[in-house]
Formats: C-alpha cells, structure tokens, sequence
C-alpha cells in the first residue's frame, strides 16, 4: 500500500470539540482532514496519491474525472495533477451557465480543461463521455487516465487504509481509545477505506459510522461493498483476508433537499459550530453529516457511545456560493 505519490500534508491533526462535546455529554474530536493542504484540501488527496501514481506508472499524461460543479474532487485532481506535471480534463455538472465562485473559480485559476454535461448526461453517460475523451487524447498523442467521481474506487480507497494508522498513533500518542468513526458518505470511497482500515489496523474494534449526503443508505452499502471487492486487488493476500464486508454502517435522514442543496438548518448548524468551537464545516458533506450526527446523539440513540472521532473531509469552497442563503441577521 505505499506505492504512491506524496503530496498531502499528513498526518492531519485531531482536536477536540469542547462545547459540542459538554452540551451532548460525549467527547467529540475532530481530524482534520481538510487542512491537508490549499489547492488539494481535503480526503480526495488521500485517495489521489494513489490513483495519480498509477496513472504514472501507466505513462499517462492527462487525468480525466468528473463532478458536480463545485466537485472538491475535481479541483483537488486539477491541482495535484499540475504539481507532478500532469494535465486535467474535467467533466462538470450543470444545467446552467456557472457563476465563477468556489471550486469553480478555483478550477478556472489552476487552468483547467473543463467540460460541461447535463445532471442528465451525468447520471446517464459520463462514464461514456470520458472513454470519448479519453480516446480523442489518444488520438492527438495524449494518454488520459480515468478517475471516477470522488476517487472512489479500489486503488483510491487504499488512501484511507493509510488513515487508520493515524488514529492508531494518536490513541497510542494521547492514551484515547475511540469507539466511533463518523464520516459523510458521498461517493463511498472514504468510508471503505475507513472500514478496511479498522480491519487491517485497528482490529476492528470502531463502529465506521456513515451519514449519505445522497442517494440512500442501502445504496452506499452495497457500493461501498463493490468498491472493498475492488480494493482487495491491491492488497496481499494475508492482508485482504483481513477484510470483511460485515458491520457497514450507514444513517439515513439527513440528505435535506438533496445533494449540494442546503435548508436553513443545516446552514444555522454549520454557522453555530463556526461560532462555538471555531471549526467550519462545508454544506455538502461534512455540514449534513455532523448535523446528523449531532441529532442522533439528541435522540439519545448512541447510549454505549463515549468517544467520537469524525472525519472533517473539507469543503470550504463549497460555501462560498452559498454565501447569501446564510441569515447572518438573524440574532
């Protein structure tokens, strides 16, 4: 599992959030994946350390991947690919011409080649629409190499893996033992790596707790199992018997009005944790998964529960077109 490139700063730190933590009587921290760099903030890094070094390997000049229009994966690709002198094609998705703000704008810095298909297009034929990319770059000389959305697949969940040797190091560091593992699932990669890394390195002894921030749950289950199958090629053979497909984990409830769509909760959540313990989630990802979080602890549904780790994935850019659906009068 070391056969990558390095480009995130790692290992990412963890804190605890004192205020949330007294209020609900359980000790949540937090790592903070989203500081694992600027350009690449965030866990798409983790995974891309992986994928880029096998698009290396393979002789590829061009990554191509795809992604919502404010896609932290797709920038975060853009960025790592310029810094070991890789070109991007990114495949985005919009129904309308984008307002250049966040992740976008960010892409347009870095350069990147962009393309634009319909949510339709993208829920039907992007997998079609970067094979045709990728063979007009072979046309023209180029050799692309496909990553799909959020890195989420076999060679990019190996990042995660690596994760769980963090949290190993720091219970060991601090003398904590975590019981839980909470992470938003949005494309599954993350949380399948998590899980096979309490497997491999912490003997399976955490609850990798999983809120979808679309799509259902029984739908991550059953990708997140597609994707553990796909990991397994990748890893030895002592290794991957290790690996189970049992106690996958995830809530459902709190997708809202949808992927990358926010409701006045969750915004007023995320602005009052930035208020009270100085951390800022992202409305996409960790802000519905921490609020679902923070609502379960509520109902009182995690009795045996005492010490949380959740997973900041990042994000920040992603609140940037957000800025005017925040009610900063409200008092």
């Amino acid at each position: 599992m070391e056969n990558k490139i390095s480009i995130a700063n790692l290992p990412t730190k963890i804190e605890k959030l004192k205020k949330i933590s007294r209020e609900l009587n359980v000790n949540i921290y937090i790592k903070r994946d989203d500081q694992t760099g600027t350009e690449i903030s965030g866990n798409k890094v983790r995974k891309l350390e992986y994928s880029i070094k096998e698009a290396i390997d393979n002789g590829c000049d061009t990554l191509i991947t795809c992604g919502g229009i404010q896609s932290n994966h797709a920038r975060s690709t853009v960025a790592a690919g310029i810094k070991v002198g890789l070109s991007s094609v990114l495949v985005l998705r919009t129904n309308e011409e984008p307002e250049v703000d966040g992740n976008y704008l960010i892409d347009q810095l870095l350069g990147a080649d962009i393309k634009f298909i319909t949510s339709d297009e993208y829920s039907n034929k992007r997998e079609e629409i970067m094979e045709n990319i990728k063979s007009e770059l072979l046309q023209n000389g180029r050799k692309g190499y496909i990553i799909p959305e959020g890195a989420s697949n076999g060679i990019g969940s190996l990042g995660y893996i690596e994760f769980a040797k963090e949290v190993l190091d720091y219970e060991k560091e601090v003398g904590i033992e975590f019981d839980t593992i909470v992470v938003a699932v949005g494309s599954g990669g993350t949380y399948a790596g998590i899980h096979m890394g309490n497997n491999l390195y912490l003997d399976g002894k955490k609850r990798i707790l999983g809120f979808n921030v679309c799509d259902t749950a029984e739908f991550f289950e059953e990708k997140v199992k597609n994707i553990i199958l796909e990991s397994k090629n990748y890893l030895n053979k002592e290794n991957s018997k290790k690996i189970n497909l049992e106690s996958i984990e995830i809530i459902d409830g709190y997708v809202g009005e949808g992927y990358a769509l926010s409701n006045e909760s969750e915004l007023d959540f995320i602005w009052n944790l930035a208020k009270n313990e100085g951390v800022i989630l992202d409305p996409v990802y960790t802000g519905k998964a921490m609020y679902g979080l923070y609502n379960e602890l509520k109902k009182n549904k995690f009795k045996e529960t005492k010490n949380i780790l959740f997973v900041h994935t990042g994000g920040l850019f992603g609140l940037f077109p957000k800025k005017n659906q925040f009610n900063f009068k409200k008092k």
